[in-house]
């Protein structure tokens, strides 16, 4: 949120050959490349009221899931209750990849469709007028003043036609004002059986942000909560929003805290200030505070839901996106440990054994896999923020952020920064003694059977191009090598050297705001290397990530798995 002389499959932007639409056993393929697993959590730790609470909590997550669905297309609702009422066997597994998805497109496949009748994905979701191309948009918002340009841009409002055909902003809290007075109401409730003072203050004021769209005073809440309920509930991620990365789409990851790993990367966040001073970037562009308040918090999820909650399951994140509470607060950076283990014994571990050779294999590890998960959310929040773009010769540089200059392109540009730096600070406090020397035996080879399990998501989406920019960019420079035998091994030294010069180039490109440097070095990942297709071709047999079953929460709320297991989802 990356030009190389080996590239790499950026499949969802190459040529599309028309197929039949998928049968049963076809979407039963599809469907058994997600190996299910339990996320049972314990519980033990809290009293019956906060059970309540917990429980109140997941009945508002699911009513967020209805608000992401008629983000991601307008046609969401009518073909939900449709494919619901098909009982048929291939109803049945439409319906599952449908819930999986939240929509009627594969993400593994391209964005293909898997229902009859049904058009391409929308590039920029259900946030603008569905007539309007970017251009006509870019167009529209260039003749506001700035007040009302600033309210079109905003995180939490959607553009609509008007009924005299012109354009109007539509805030949130009116476009979604059936489902959000539904999860405030639930909120409320929960909040007022908790006896978490932090958890009551963040729900109250998040119910408030649902009906009046000033979400500040909720995101400040959410930075102190301090209790072992750790919810994450709202408007956050841009993903959704391919024109300009500026939309939030609503999502909720319900998480008790583990206090035990928290405090042990707590320490971890000490070091970020040091890290900012020393990023391989312009020194003009570091920031001289950053991070001191930065929360970390290690969790097991309960249950997820909305574009927290499809596709490919989170395994971290970093909130919020404000880049105000980022500036004055930092960000909060929270580790989803079940879902990263799962990811790790059913996906990392077999695909190590087929693409990494003999001699690396015993050096990918759990530690490693964690530890550059908690670096890329901390790198989130580092680097260029706010920044100034010049402008012609003799004008004032004007104030702006990276986000808004690198529009589209600003998620995988970013993604990419977050891997590629975090590998560069594990290596900056390994150096330092900051953490064990050991792990330099298998940050680098546990980092490359990283890039093979995060390329397969398919690269229709932010964290995909970023990855495949990376293998295409660790192949040119030597430090990933290709055997005989087609399996991958890590040339140490060269992979030190290549990470700090591709996060020089990413930090400076955000740091200039230079969208056509980002477009520039995306470019370069458009192709396949042969090498690294024979390997994808390998691993077809792997699960490609995880299908949770989210038993504790239906515990809680006394639901069939079927109204919480069946829906998928994340980003990592």
């Amino acid at each position: 949120m990356r030009g190389l002389a080996i590239l790499v499959l950026v499949s969802s932007l190459a040529p599309r050959v028309a197929r039949a639409t998928p049968n049963a056993v076809e979407l039963g393929r599809m469907a058994s490349r997600f190996a299910p697993v339990e996320l049972r959590v314990d519980l033990s730790a809290l009293d019956a009221r906060d059970r309540k609470a917990l429980a109140y909590l997941v009945r508002a997550a699911q009513a967020l899931d209805g608000v992401y669905l008629r983000q991601v297309w307008p046609g969401n609702g009518a073909l939900l209750v449709r494919l619901a009422a098909d009982t048929t066997p291939l109803g049945r597994a439409r319906l599952h990849a449908f819930l999986f998805n939240k929509g009627p497109w594969s993400e593994l496949d391209g964005a293909s469709s898997f229902i009859d009748g049904v058009g391409s994905r929308p590039p920029a979701g259900n946030f603008y007028p569905p007539d309007m191309s970017k251009e006509a948009i870019d167009r529209w918002l260039h003749l506001l003043d700035e007040k009302d340009r600033k309210d079109a841009s905003s995180f939490y409002t959607v553009i609509r036609r008007a009924p005299d055909g012109g354009m109007r902003v539509v805030p949130y809290s009116v476009e979604y004002q059936g489902e959000l007075a539904r999860a405030a109401s639930l909120m409320r409730e929960a909040a007022a059986v908790t006896t978490s003072p932090t958890l009551r203050k963040y729900l109250d004021t998040r119910a408030a942000a649902f009906l009046s769209n000033d979400y500040y005073e909720s995101d400040l809440a959410w930075m102190n909560l301090d209790g072992i309920i750790e919810p994450t509930i709202g408007p956050y991620e841009v993903y959704e929003d391919r024109f300009y990365n500026a939309k939030a789409a609503f999502e909720a990851f319900l998480c008790v805290r583990d206090d035990a790993e928290t405090q042990k990367l707590e320490r971890l966040g000490a070091e970020l200030q040091g890290l900012e001073d020393t990023l391989p970037e312009d020194p003009s562009l570091r920031h001289s505070k950053v991070g001191a308040l930065s929360p970390i918090r290690v969790v097991d999820e309960i249950f997820a839901s909305g574009d927290a909650n499809h596709g490919v399951q989170t395994a971290a994140f970093d909130l919020p996106n404000d880049e105000r509470i980022a500036t004055e607060k930092g960000t909060k950076r929270v580790m989803l440990k079940n879902v990263q283990q799962a990811k790790f014994d059913k996906v990392l571990v077999p695909i190590a054994r087929i693409a990494l050779a003999p001699a690396d294999r015993k050096n990918v590890s759990f530690d490693a896999f964690f530890t550059h998960i908690l670096m890329h959310e901390l790198m989130h929040g580092l680097g260029p923020s706010t920044i100034a773009v010049a402008g012609a010769k003799g004008v004032k540089p004007r104030s702006s952020t990276v986000r808004a200059e690198l529009q589209d392109l600003f998620s995988a540009i970013e993604e990419a920064k977050a891997d590629v730096t975090g590998l560069w600070a594990l290596q900056q406090l390994v150096d330092a003694g900051k953490l064990d020397k050991s792990l330099e035996k298998t940050m680098y080879v546990t980092f490359l059977a990283e890039t093979f399990r995060s390329v397969r998501f398919g690269t229709g989406e932010a964290h995909g191009q970023g990855v495949a920019l990376q293998i295409a960019w660790m192949l040119s420079h030597g430090a990933f090598r290709v055997a005989a035998d087609g399996t991958f091994s890590v040339d140490a030294a060269k992979a030190r050297t290549a990470v700090a010069e591709l996060a020089h180039e990413l930090l400076e490109i955000e740091g200039h705001g230079d969208r056509a440097a980002a477009q520039k070095l995306l470019d370069g990942g458009y192709l396949l290397a042969p090498e690294v297709k024979r390997v994808i071709e390998k691993l077809k047999d792997v699960p490609v990530d995880v299908e949770p079953r989210f038993v504790t929460a239906d515990e809680l709320v006394g639901d069939s798995p079927s109204t919480t297991t069946a829906k998928q989802g994340g980003r990592r």
